[in-house]
């Protein structure tokens, strides 16, 4: 299994560059899909990582 490029409770600047079936934000670092609650498709935001699975993440803004 190869690691992941993001790690729970660490911050990252992500752009939303499309929007999941439920309506979250998603967005990638190299290529590692990141769920984002309440993000907008096409603004940048401040996350912090909430919880790390095999192949997504989910994240929360960062007021």
């Amino acid at each position: 299994m190869r690691p992941k490029p993001v790690e729970k409770g660490q911050e990252y600047t992500v752009r939303i560059d499309e929007m999941s079936k439920k309506g979250d934000g998603v967005a990638r670092i190299k290529g590692f899909v990141i769920f984002v609650q309440g993000a907008e498709i096409g603004k940048e935001y401040k996350i912090r990582i909430s919880n790390v699975a095999n192949r997504f993440a989910t994240a929360e803004i960062v007021a």
